[in-house]
């Protein structure tokens, strides 16, 4: 077996064809000193990558260090720090490295300053007291040096000589404290402070205590030792905390960004008082708007949520000036910044958030506000959790919200503000009429399909009265202007227009077949245009009638048709309701409504649409023209009742849901006046013992965040070997975000002793193993663990495998047997959902990823289960999934299920799927589809559920 490696300290690549030893030590030998210098760095590449060269450790004490060059000198340091130090045969020290420390001995007493300070900053790396005891009076004189590059140094070596051999320096800590109380400069000064803490902490803290009061005018560099050693300090006495509470305050107000940050965070380690929190938070915050690098600024953040977290009274007044951080142009620190600031408003500080908010919301007008739309929607969506957390907001911000409806289509802030609008609509009545009012007007600025279709449905629902229904039809009509067609205009205006032109020839009637431009052929109307094209509308037209008429004619939208076939639908209905109107009124009214159906029905034959109505919106749009003519009261209630039934529904699910989030996040572990049970006053019962080792188990798992049932550890069981083998293995994988701990049990079979049993691993994906598991004896008929570590740096499927490599004691290792001390292990593959936990997020986030994320898996169903809803039960549990679809949308037995499902997995990366299945003749078919930014977690899901979405059999 290979010996165990050596620490080293510099790894250099080798990249050139090996020298021959003989011309290295001529080179050394009779080169000048470039010559010298050239061999010198291949000595040095080449030991460093394994290569023994002992035959040239002579000539190298002998022709390489008498010389003065600097650069050999730097190159001699760096060949004392990778050549072999110790006899292989006997372990000493070898005779040779007496020269060296001679040769180290004059570099410490050597002229320049650099040749001692890189000389003492070598000694910090050496570990052999041999070579160090001859320097010691050497280290301690230099102290004294003029220069501080020397002084620091010789700090660093004493260190490490203390640390390692405080035998050979047993009055290392006074000699640092007589040297701290004349030195002047702060970078030797920090040295001594941080050795002094490590070697005798009380010397360190009595020595800080002297200089409390000076703290503030140090460097930033001691400034920041300092504050580390007070830290440290604290948690080792906690009673010291009060005196350095004074020093602390100070630094927050020191010039650098540093030792603020550093204080800022010591000081919530030595109190928790709402001043000193404040004090701290002030600090945090003033960095954050000062600092330029996004980096810091995310680190502060996070500093920012915890303090939110722990004291969040406190926070609630730093709110504003928090805000202040939106003036970065960093989406990134926006979004971070509103989420922190929406967990600390309260009622004290609404309305001046909301203030800040609107200001926002204006600046993303301007043209020139980079990425305007996103920021846009971040706003918006902040701005509507502040109105539903408090509702006497709502009132002020829903018509300037509405303003903003006319956002273009690409953007999702407009969608963003007709969801707020209808959800005020609804939970507040008293703005329903002003709300109405101005989204009859913001209509014409609507540009998104989907934002009409929301504003449609809220104009069906809530126009109650006779003014309101009047006022919705005429913009509605005005907005849809003329759908007869230009040919049925243009004949309208004809007997005019032939009155006023001179009468002109006409041309025959013609018809027949005709060859069109795309070589088809066609048979020509005998009424129409003579040239065979089909009526077009204008194009003028088209630009310059309402976004509605647009919708419906150039993008062909026939969803949007039939929204707003419902929509006038609606409002018939809601006319014949209210009394005082006159019958003939109301037959007028509907018979002008049927009417625009029709012409809905005709759309893409009056005018030239990019395509033909579709079955469904053509039979949808013949429904609401057989509801207005039969009359039928049972679908008149459902069409008047049963929509804002379900959406008011839908909210209070939605607030359900979150309250109920919000108590499983509560804090609450005891009462107040709950019982302290002490083990040692309790009686010996059996009960008592029971109910004593049920509370221990309940305090395990409140302390490591696991249940005490083996269950979950027995299930993580892998077979590594089979029970025939001389070494049987079986290992237990524990996955920790970015870690995996192998917990590996080896079993020794055989009537002989295994000796340097070796786990060799090695691994397939995004998977590094760590650190090589340590070499054990096994005796006849015992058990031994090894633990080995390995980091993940992705979600994809990783597979780890390897070997049980060991010796028999008293074998031959002459034996041609290679494969005879070797133990194929079974390959152990990581899942995926181990990955991965159930997270939210809302519909609209939901569908722009959907339409972003370009990986998609598509696995059709084939399972044994034959209830829809229970086989997405069983997906959404075999993949750790949550099902974003609400339970009411769930419910009932239609045979036929759509639900969408959400997960993020530990390295921030979404995880979408969409589950479509339908029941036919007991068996289940369907689709599952996983989309995924990247490739690895959509093939991973994709697996799982091929593997999973059968129930094994009972």
């Amino acid at each position: 077996m290979s010996a165990v490696e050596l620490p080293c300290y510099l790894l250099i690549h080798e990249d050139k064809a090996e020298a021959k030893v003989d011309d290295l030590r001529k080179m050394l030998e009779k080169g000048d000193v470039p010559q010298k210098i050239a061999a010198m760095k291949q000595i040095i590449v080449s030991t460093a990558n394994g290569e023994k060269l002992p035959q040239l450790l002579v000539p190298i004490l002998r022709f390489a260090t008498p010389c003065q060059d600097h650069v050999m000198k730097k190159l001699l340091l760096l060949y004392w720090e990778v050549v072999e130090k110790h006899d292989p045969t006997t372990g000493k020290l070898k005779p040779e490295m007496i020269l060296a420390c001679n040769a180290l001995l004059r570099d410490l007493n050597h002229a320049s300053e650099y040749v001692r300070g890189s000389t003492l900053r070598f000694l910090t790396k050496v570990k052999e007291a041999e070579l160090l005891e001859p320097l010691v009076p050497t280290i301690v004189a230099n102290l004294e040096n003029r220069h501080a590059y020397v002084r620091r140094n010789a700090v660093l070596a004493l260190n490490n000589l203390y640390r390692n051999f405080p035998q050979l320096l047993p009055n290392g800590p006074d000699l640092i404290v007589n040297f701290l109380r004349t030195e002047g400069d702060a970078s030797c000064r920090r040295n001594a402070l941080l050795m002094l803490y490590h070697s005798a902490p009380e010397l360190a803290t009595a020595e800080i205590s002297t200089m409390l009061d000076q703290v503030s005018t140090f460097g930033e560099i001691l400034q920041l030792a300092v504050v580390e050693i007070v830290r440290k300090a604290c948690r080792t006495n906690p009673a010291d905390r009060p005196k350095y509470l004074k020093c602390i305050f100070s630094l927050l107000s020191s010039s650098s960004p540093a030792v603020r940050f550093e204080a800022a965070g010591t000081l919530l380690l030595l109190t928790s008082v709402p001043t000193s929190v404040k004090a701290a938070a002030s600090t945090f915050i003033d960095l954050l708007c000062s600092e330029s690098d996004n980096n810091v600024k995310l680190v502060i953040l996070d500093r920012l949520n915890d303090i939110k977290r722990k004291h969040a009274s406190v926070m609630q007044e730093q709110v504003m000036d928090l805000l202040r951080v939106l003036a970065s142009p960093t989406m990134e620190i926006r979004r971070k910044t509103l989420e922190i600031a929406l967990d600390m408003i309260s009622q004290k500080n609404i309305d001046e958030v909301i203030l800040v908010l609107k200001k926002e919301l204006n600046k993303t007008q301007d043209s020139s506000f980079d990425k305007a739309a996103e920021y846009r929607q971040m706003v918006v969506q902040t701005i509507h959790q502040c109105a539903v957390r408090f509702p006497d907001v709502a009132c002020s911000v829903v018509h300037l919200l509405m303003d903003f409806l006319g956002d273009s289509g690409g953007a999702t802030s407009a969608v963003d503000v007709i969801a707020f609008v209808r959800e005020v609509v609804e939970t507040y009545p008293n703005l329903r009429k002003s709300i109405l009012v101005k989204l009859l007007e913001s209509t014409s600025q609507i540009k998104s399909s989907k934002v009409y279709r929301s504003a449609l449905w809220i104009i069906a629902e809530y126009a109650e009265d006779q003014d309101d229904v009047t006022l919705a039809f005429a913009t509605l009509k005005d907005a849809l202007g003329d759908l007869r067609g230009p040919a049925a205009v243009a004949a309208e205006h004809a007997p005019d227009a032939e009155a006023a032109a001179p009468a002109v020839p006409s041309a025959p009637a013609a018809s027949g077949v005709r060859v069109l431009a795309d070589g088809t052929y066609a048979s020509q109307a005998a009424i129409g245009p003579a040239d065979g094209t089909v009526a077009a509308a204008p194009a003028a037209d088209v630009q310059q009638s309402s976004s509605l008429r647009s919708l419906l004619i150039r993008e062909g939208d026939y969803f949007l048709a039939t929204v707003l076939a419902s929509t006038l639908s609606k409002l018939v209905l809601k006319a014949e309701r209210h009394e005082g109107v006159p019958a003939d009124a109301k037959y007028k009214f509907c018979a002008e409504v049927m009417l625009i159906l029709a012409r809905l029905l005709m759309l893409d034959q009056h005018f030239t649409v990019p395509r033909p109505m579709d079955s469904d919106s053509r039979e949808r749009i013949c429904l609401y023209l057989r509801v207005l003519s039969e009359r039928d009261e049972t679908v008149r209630r459902i069409l008047l009742r049963e929509g804002r039934s379900s959406f008011a529904a839908t909210l209070a699910d939605r607030q359900k849901t979150k309250a109920d989030a919000a108590k499983k996040q509560a804090d609450v572990i005891v009462q107040v006046d709950d019982l302290i049970k002490l083990p040692h006053l309790l009686s010996k019962r059996p009960s008592a013992v029971a109910e004593l080792a049920e509370d221990d188990q309940d305090d395990k798992s409140a302390v490591t965040g696991k249940s005490g049932d083996d269950g979950e550890r027995l299930g993580r069981i892998v077979q590594l070997t089979g029970y025939s083998d001389p070494l049987y293995a079986e290992a237990v994988v524990a996955v920790h975000q970015y870690d995996i701990m192998l917990d590996v049990l080896v079993i020794n079979q055989t009537s002989t002793t295994v000796q340097n049993v070796t786990l060799e691993l090695a691994t397939l994906g995004d998977l590094k193993l760590c650190e090589r598991p340590q070499l054990i004896t096994i005796s006849p008929g015992i058990s031994a663990r090894l633990k080995a570590n390995i980091k993940v740096s992705s979600t994809e499927t990783g597979v780890i495998f390897g070997n049980l490599v060991f010796e028999v004691a008293g074998q031959s290792v002459t034996q041609n047997i290679p494969d005879r001390n070797c133990v194929v292990l079974s390959e152990i593959r990581i899942d995926v959902v181990d990955y991965i936990s159930p997270a939210t997020c809302s519909d609209i986030k939901f569908r722009q990823m959907w339409a972003e994320f370009e990986w998609e898996n598509k696995i059709a169903v084939s399972t044994n289960i034959t209830d829809v809803y229970e086989f997405l039960k069983h997906i959404v549990k075999a993949t750790n999934m949550n099902c974003l679809t609400p339970g009411q949308a769930l419910e009932g037995d239609c045979g036929f299920l759509s639900a969408n499902l959400y997960a993020k997995s530990v390295f921030g990366e979404d995880a979408l799927a969409n589950v479509s299945v339908e029941a036919e003749n007991g068996k289940i078919s369907g689709f599952v589809r996983i989309r995924s930014k990247t490739q690895g977690i959509a093939l991973s899901l994709g697996e799982k559920v091929t593997l999973k979405q059968k129930m094994p059999a009972h």
